[in-house]
C-alpha cells in the first residue's frame, strides 16, 4: 500500500526508460549502460514499461525479467516505477504484485486500449487495482493511443483513493492540465507530472511536479536542469535550455512512423552514443541506416557527439535499422 515516498509529491525528473534489446530479447549489458548513464545524473526516478520503454509490445516473460534486472541495479538508489497497463485487469494486479516482489516503488496504469471504456468503468477497474495493488498506483493519461481519457470529474472521484497517488499526463493539453492542477489542490501529496517534453518546463512553473521525459534518457542533465529552472522561476536559464529541448526533439520528428518515432529517435541516438542498439520489439522497426546521420547531427549540435562523429556505436547504430 502507499509508501512514505508517497507522503508528498514525487518531484521533478522521471525518464522513460528504453528498454534495450537484441533479437528481440532483452539486453542486458545494454540495460547496464543505460542504468549507469541514468543512475549516475540527478533524475529523480525510473520509469520502466511506459510508452517510451515499448512496454504493451514486450512479452510478459520480457518485462517481468526488465523489472527484476532494474531493482536489483537501482537497489533503492532512485524510486523505480514499473507500468502495469493492460487490457486484462487482473493481468495488471498481477504485473502489480510482481513489482512489488521485485522492489519496486510504484505501478503506473493508463486505460485499456482495446475495447471501449465507460468512465464509470474505468474508474471502477482503478480502484479494484489499487485495492489488489500492494505497491501505490499512479495514474497514466494517455489518450493518443488508449482512445480513452481520464476525465476531470473521474480524477476527482478517485483522489480520495489512499492507494492512488497522482497521475501522468500525455495529453498534451494544458487546459486539461490547468484543471488537474485544481483537482491536486484536493490532496497535498498527489503528485501530477507531464510527459510531453515541449511542454515540461511550462507545467512546472504552472504548478506542476515535473516530467517523465523519454529524452532524458539521451540527455538527463538537460531535463534536470529545465526543471530545476522552472521550478525557481529563472525564466532567462529556462529559455536557454527549452532551445537545447528543441534541438533534441528534432530526433522524434526523423520517422514518419507516427506514434513510435519519438522511440525510434531516442534507441538510435542511444546506438549513436553507444549505449544500446537501436532495435525496437518487434513487428516494429528502428530508424533506417540513411537516417543515421541526421541522429548524428542532432547529437554534435548538443554537443554529445565528437565533432567527427565517431564513437563505438557504429555497430550498433547499424543493428536492426537497415
Amino acid at each position: 500500500m502507499t509508501s512514505s515516498l508517497f507522503s508528498q509529491p514525487l518531484r521533478g525528473i522521471v525518464p522513460p526508460m528504453v528498454t534495450p534489446l537484441v533479437d528481440d530479447e532483452l539486453d542486458k549489458q545494454g540495460l547496464d549502460k543505460l542504468l549507469r548513464r541514468l543512475l549516475e545524473s540527478p533524475v529523480h526516478g525510473l520509469f520502466v514499461l511506459g510508452t517510451t520503454g515499448e512496454g504493451p509490445s514486450l512479452s510478459y516473460r520480457a518485462r517481468r525479467t526488465l523489472v527484476d534486472a532494474v531493482t536489483s541495479t537501482v537497489n533503492g538508489r532512485k524510486p523505480v516505477l514499473v507500468g502495469v497497463t493492460d487490457t486484462s485487469l487482473s493481468e495488471a494486479i498481477d504485473a502489480a504484485r510482481c513489482a512489488e516482489a521485485a522492489g519496486a516503488d510504484a505501478v503506473v496504469y493508463a486505460p485499456p486500449c482495446y475495447l471501449p471504456i465507460t468512465q464509470a468503468s474505468l474508474a471502477d477497474g482503478v480502484r479494484r487495482l489499487a485495492d489488489q495493488s500492494p505497491l501505490p498506483v499512479m495514474l497514466y493519461n494517455m489518450p493518443a493511443l488508449t482512445k480513452s481519457w481520464f476525465e476531470i470529474d473521474t480524477v476527482t472521484k478517485l483522489i480520495d483513493e489512499p492507494n492512488i497517488v497522482g497521475l501522468k499526463d500525455s495529453s498534451g493539453d494544458l487546459e486539461y492540465f490547468r484543471r488537474l492542477l485544481e483537482v491536486k489542490t484536493l490532496r497535498s501529496s498527489w503528485t501530477l507530472m507531464t510527459g510531453p517534453e515541449h511542454l515540461m518546463a511550462e507545467s512546472v512553473a504552472m504548478g506542476g511536479d515535473g516530467g517523465v521525459s523519454g529524452g532524458a534518457n539521451i540527455y538527463p542533465r538537460l531535463f534536470t536542469e529545465l526543471f530545476d529552472a522552472a521550478d525557481r522561476g529563472h525564466e532567462v536559464s529556462a529559455a536557454t535550455l527549452q532551445a537545447r529541448l528543441q534541438v533534441l526533439g528534432r530526433l522524434y520528428a526523423i520517422s514518419p512512423d507516427r506514434g513510435i518515432s519519438p522511440i525510434q529517435g531516442i534507441k538510435a541516438a542511444l546506438a549513436t552514443l553507444g549505449i544500446c542498439s537501436a532495435e525496437l520489439c518487434a513487428p516494429y522497426r528502428g530508424l533506417p541506416a540513411c537516417s543515421l546521420p541526421v541522429v548524428a547531427e542532432v547529437l554534435r549540435d548538443l554537443e554529445l557527439l565528437p565533432p567527427d562523429g565517431k564513437t563505438e556505436a557504429a555497430a550498433l547504430a547499424s543493428t536492426s535499422t537497415s
